[in-house]
């Protein structure tokens, strides 16, 4: 092999060394953390350039005052210095919006990608968790789980009801009234039983005709010894 071959092919080599170090380099890149820390310095950069040319114009436009028509070039030169001045400041406000745009929509990519990682990291851990898990063993768990609690159920309602013979209150209350009544028959039995009704009319309880004159005539003759008195 010559020694031009033998240059080439180290120049070849050295080349394709070099462009994998730099498709590397791209690959990697830079982090968001980064880029969102330079478009932030980018943004306080252009704000401040922004606040020296406000005051840059104000200061061109107090020399356009001061000369006025006395000195008309000037002035003119103060106000074309000026327009300039307002067109660079129009160039960073739209320069700014576009920052801010990106700034924005790279918190919002790193914001997402670090949801997905902790989704991940999740799903893992969950997967981890029920590695060993059986569906059919916690079935057959829940239900011996089940049955428990129904034999539990069933001894408290046995341990809670009530203990000895249990009787019929109804019969107990027909019986007893039976009771009542056979004490009531005996106690009219003892007294000889019920009183008999008498068969002749009983007498009025209103006073004779013949009574009533003479306490009338009674009357009257009292009255006759008061008058005599009285005369």
């Amino acid at each position: 092999m010559s020694k031009i071959s033998k240059l080439f092919k180290g120049s070849s080599s050295s080349s394709g060394s070099s462009s994998k170090s730099k498709q590397h380099r791209s690959k990697g890149g830079p982090s968001p953390q980064e880029a969102i820390h330079r478009l932030r310095e980018t943004e306080e950069m252009l704000t401040k350039k922004q606040d020296y040319l406000e005051k840059k114009i104000e200061q061109e436009i107090a020399t356009a005052k001061k000369h006025g028509t006395r000195n008309k070039r000037a002035a003119l030169q103060a106000l074309k210095r000026k327009k300039r001045l307002e067109q660079q400041l129009t160039q960073i406000d739209g320069t700014l919006s576009t920052i801010e745009f990106q700034r924005e929509a790279l918190e919002n990519s790193h914001t997402n990608t670090e949801v997905l990682k902790n989704m991940g990291f999740a799903a893992k851990a969950m997967k981890h968790a029920h590695q060993n898990m059986d569906i059919d063993k916690i079935d057959d768990l829940m239900q011996d789980i089940t049955e428990q609690q129904d034999v539990a159920r069933e001894i408290s309602e046995a341990i809670s009801g009530p203990f000895g013979e249990q009787f019929d209150e109804d019969e107990l209350l027909a019986e007893l009234e039976e009771l009542e009544q056979e004490g009531l028959q005996e106690s009219m039995k003892s007294m000889g039983g019920l009183p008999s009704v008498p068969s002749s009319k009983l007498p009025s309880s209103q006073p004779t005709h013949r009574a009533t004159t003479k306490k009338r005539a009674e009357d009257d003759d009292d009255m006759r010894m008061l008058a005599s008195w009285a005369t």
